[in-house]
């Protein structure tokens, strides 16, 4: 199990912690996510379109699957096949194309230097994580890392949020998630947690006008450029966020 606690002695002082989502967040990933999904819907001699793309993101690798092969109108196809050769094209990807979101460096690095704690949530299988992990090459791990393999229901369940939470020995109440997706904001406010959405339309279209209903205490972010740990700070501690718009 892909697992790191904080020491009960407790090497942070602050009473907040930070929680990142991989895939869009973190990693500009899902460019990668991309391709493999093309991938596997021209294997099946079929092409994935757009819609059936952005409904995807997010998900379980199951509910992927689900998606994709209803959208392609190969409704009956096997799971378990489409995902362990998605799993197999993505190790490759993973291992050769992975980049850094704009700015998830520099804040990462800035979040732990500020002796925050800090955890990974992701719907992503742990055999996905670990190299993405060691690709990041950061000082210091994740105090938690929270894997698609460590809960019964991913997002948008609040489970993934609840077990981070859980595991890094805080209320939920004191934590600010960063998402970058439907399924992940309303895990992360199902939870608990206050929400940061990191949300740079590149595909063109609004968020609201993609039929997503934003929360009035999310805090919209066009960047992880134009978020610092003075920023965080002041989220974690209000009880009423407001929300922001670039």
């Amino acid at each position: 199990m892909v697992e790191h606690r904080i020491s009960s002695g407790g090497r942070h002082a602050e009473r907040i912690a930070v929680f990142f989502d991989m895939d869009g967040t973190l990693l500009d990933s899902e460019k990668l996510w991309s391709v493999g999904l093309h991938d596997l819907a021209l294997r099946y001699g079929a092409r994935l379109d757009p819609v059936t793309r952005s409904h995807i993101t997010g998900t379980s690798l199951e509910t992927a699957m689900r998606i994709l092969h209803c959208g392609i109108g190969q409704p009956n196809r096997d799971i378990n096949e489409s995902a362990a050769w998605l799993s197999r094209r993505m190790e490759e990807l993973f291992l050769t194309r992975l980049r850094w979101q704009s700015g998830a460096e520099r804040l990462v690095r800035a979040v732990q230097g500020a002796g925050i704690p800090t955890a990974l949530v992701t719907t992503t299988r742990r055999h996905l994580v670990e190299p993405a992990l060691r690709w990041m090459a950061l000082e210091r791990r994740f105090d938690v890392v929270v894997t698609g393999d460590d809960v019964i229901h991913p997002k948008p369940h609040p489970a993934p949020y609840s077990l981070a939470a859980e595991r890094i020995a805080l209320d939920v109440g004191s934590c600010v998630a960063l998402e970058d997706s439907r399924v992940g904001v309303e895990s992360a406010g199902a939870a608990g947690c206050h929400v940061v959405l990191v949300r740079d339309d590149q595909d063109g279209t609004p968020w609201d006008d993609q039929g997503n209903e934003l929360a009035e205490d999310v805090v919209m972010v066009p960047s992880l450029l134009e978020v610092d740990v003075p920023l965080l700070r002041r989220i974690a501690g209000r009880t009423a966020a407001v929300r922001a718009r670039p």
